[in-house]
């Protein structure tokens, strides 16, 4: 089928925050719906959704051009002047390649780190030294030569155009036309397009497309609402002019412009001018520096994989005494997989944290699969004995898969602070990482109800009706209460509103900070990704989340500030005060029976994932009486394996159990015959069915 000549340049999906209301996967399914060819994304003075949106659109086989309609400040970026009036004008750029890729990374980091004035400002200076490989358009209505011309000032409108094109160049610059049906974009089309014809521009067609559908105006006008604090019946809220701002098709686009076939054209012309690809496959993981003396001892110089193998040989002495074959092997494995994949300067940048922190009376330790690495145990970032609890590093790294390890460190409350300013003091280039709050079922309800002015009571009851779950949806919940679809098939109201907040589900509502994600990288992070600062914030962020951080090729690393360690060592420092005696809470006795008796008894308010009413009946029954007792617990108290505690009680106090394989009562005995750990299940895929561990773990 013969692709529609016409493609989509100004387009701005939900990361244009509580002004877009289009999903990345909704506008590229049109797209390719319609054969489309191509599809822009230009979100409002960010990048977002730029790697989200190159990626869906390559699986979809659409041409991705990555774009940012970017706010140009009036005169130096770097001014904060509130009486200058409007503070900024818009103005569209396309990455035409790799260059003009980093070049918009750059100036959309300079929008939110230097310009920010209620918007992330640019400014011409900075224009001219990042403009190549972008193509620049005229813009919309908000454009600096649309203004111009509504200030009826020609001259000062042919003065910028001739500016932009010293900037681009004739190839390009584009006059840009629209018409959303307002009186003076059809006054402004004629005199944009007699300007392009004077200086020699190309014109192109667009539609400054802020939702899908035609019928999603309404549900727009809502979100508008919401990021305004407006209600819709409020005559002076912000409101688009008219409800044309959707993906149209090309039928309705010729309507349009039956004049200027070739600004429709002109749009395909300006996809095959936009080529970017980006490379994904590499890895950008900082180098760690081996400290002077140890090179100065050696005599030559020593690199980070030679420094890691130390650290670990000296570190096994020091956690087992002696290293026994079974030690020895597992040791050469994890550190032959770790070096092999280049990951030494990420367990040593890792130690190096660790370590620091130790030294400040901070405490802090890795969670999660980390622990299940016996170097992490040996550089002491993680404090279980992998051996002593059959743990496999194959649970946290793949030897197999090109992804990058992930060591998440908790650390205590009142020292993360600390580490942050270490790591940004010895690594350099060190960034918080944002994330994305998103209206789901219940927040979406609440915010559409609010803005169509129902009451709080009553808003309230309609959200309770919705099943707090993981990943609920709308849709699920209409079939899953009935209560809510009796209200929503009796009450009009209660229709409209569950209607509109279905089409705003699931659409980002806010930008905020990760609570524990950080990116480090030795060299700086904009090379790699956006930047952006929280109005009124002085923290450096990357405008890509998470997964993006780590798809663009960056280490990611986890800080989690937690109070209970906090609490731990308050407790400990009052412990040692009292008792005149140092305390190790790596030594402590596991097999104290007072403790257990304590836990037995449910006394376990404060107790770290302890303490909630259901645990503690939980604990009561069970009676522990050792460790193991307590990590089972810790993880079956959780949806899906909560139906299996009563059998593990029963069994536990004597009932009579069995399995249908003698390997499985051997690799299920301490948990009674229950499968309660992921080791567990790869264990007896690993020894009943021939699979090697790290196969097994993908299962």
């Amino acid at each position: 089928m013969q692709a529609t000549p016409f493609v989509h340049l100004h387009v701005h999906t939900h990361y244009s925050l509580l002004d877009g209301a289009t999903r990345i996967e909704a506008l590229i399914e049109r797209a390719k719906q319609w054969n489309m060819p191509a599809l822009a994304i230009t979100d409002h003075g960010n990048l977002f959704g730029a790697v989200e949106f190159y990626l869906a659109a390559r699986k979809a086989g659409v041409k991705p051009i990555i774009g940012c309609e970017a706010y140009l400040a009036h005169g130096d970026r770097r001014t904060k002047d509130a009486t200058e009036g409007k503070e900024s004008f818009h103005l569209l750029l396309l990455a035409m390649n790799r260059d003009g890729y980093h070049n918009l990374l750059r100036l959309a980091s300079i929008g939110y780190t230097e310009g920010f004035y209620r918007k992330p400002r640019i400014d011409k200076e900075v224009l001219r030294e990042l403009s190549d490989g972008l193509l620049c358009t005229s813009t919309c209505i908000g454009g600096e030569i649309p203004q111009a011309f509504l200030s009826r000032d020609r001259a000062a409108a042919e003065d910028l155009a001739k500016t932009y094109l010293d900037i681009f160049g004739p190839d390009r610059f584009f006059i840009e036309l629209q018409d959303h049906g307002m009186s003076e974009q059809r006054m402004l089309n004629p005199e944009l397009a007699d300007l392009a014809k004077r200086l020699g521009v190309a014109t192109i067609a667009t539609n400054d497309v802020h939702y899908l559908d035609h019928d999603d105006v309404e549900a727009h006008d809502v979100l508008c609402c919401i990021n305004t604090g407006k209600l819709l019946t409020d005559e002076d809220r912000f409101k688009f002019p008219t409800d044309q701002f959707y993906f149209k098709s090309l039928s309705e686009m010729s309507a349009l412009f039956p004049d200027h076939p070739e600004a429709l054209a002109n749009t395909l012309h300006v996809a095959n001018l936009c080529n970017l690809e980006l490379d994904l496959s590499k890895r950008y993981a900082p180098v760690f520096k081996v400290p002077e003396d140890v090179t100065q001892k050696s005599g030559k110089p020593v690199d980070d994989a030679t420094y890691l193998r130390r650290l670990v040989e000296q570190g096994a002495k020091e956690r087992y005494g002696e290293i026994t074959p079974e030690l020895r092997e597992r040791i050469d494995y994890e550190l032959d997989v770790i070096i092999g994949k280049g990951y030494a300067s990420y367990f040593l940048i890792v130690w190096d944290c660790v370590r620091y922190a130790r030294g400040q009376g901070i405490p802090i330790a890795a969670r999660g699969s980390a622990c299940s690495s016996v170097v992490s145990y040996c550089l002491r970032i993680s404090i279980p004995d992998p051996i002593r609890y059959e743990l496999y590093f194959e649970r946290f790294l793949d030897p197999d898969r090109d992804e990058m390890p992930d060591i998440d460190l908790d650390i205590c409350q009142n020292g993360r602070a600390a580490v942050l300013d270490y790591v940004r003091q010895k690594y350099g280039h060190v960034a918080q990482i944002i994330t994305f709050g998103t209206l789901k079922a219940k927040a979406a309800v609440k915010d559409v109800a609010r803005v169509l002015g129902l009451g709080f009571e009553e808003a309230n009851q309609l959200t309770k009706l919705i099943p707090s779950e993981l990943n609920m949806t709308l849709d699920k919940a209409l079939m899953q209460e009935p209560e809510l679809k009796k209200r929503y098939e009796a009450d009009a109201k209660v229709k409209r509103i569950i209607d509109i907040a279905r089409r705003l589900e699931g659409v980002a509502r806010n930008a905020g900070i990760h609570a524990a994600g950080v990116v480090v990288a030795d060299q700086p992070l904009v090379n790699f990704l956006p930047l952006y600062k929280a109005p009124g914030q002085d923290v450096l962020i990357t405008q890509f989340d998470g997964p993006t951080v780590e798809k663009v090729g960056l280490l990611k690393m986890d800080f989690l500030g937690l109070r209970t360690l906090t609490t731990l060592e308050r407790a400990k420092q009052l412990a040692e005060r009292a008792t005149g005696k140092p305390i190790d809470l790596e030594r402590i006795d596991l097999k104290d029976a007072k403790v257990y008796e304590l836990f037995a008894r449910g006394d376990t308010r404060g107790i770290f994932q302890f303490e909630s009413g259901g645990m503690r009946d939980v604990i009561m029954r069970m009676k522990p009486n050792r460790i193991e007792d307590l990590i089972a617990a810790n993880a079956l108290f959780r949806p899906g394996p909560m139906e299996y505690i009563p059998a593990y009680v029963a069994r536990k106090h004597g009932a009579a159990w069995t399995t249908p394989h003698p390997i499985m009562t051997e690799v299920l005995s301490e948990t009674y015959g229950i499968m309660v750990y992921q080791e567990q299940v790869s264990r007896i895929v690993n020894r009943l069915g021939g699979l090697e561990l790290k196969t097994a773990f993908r299962l």
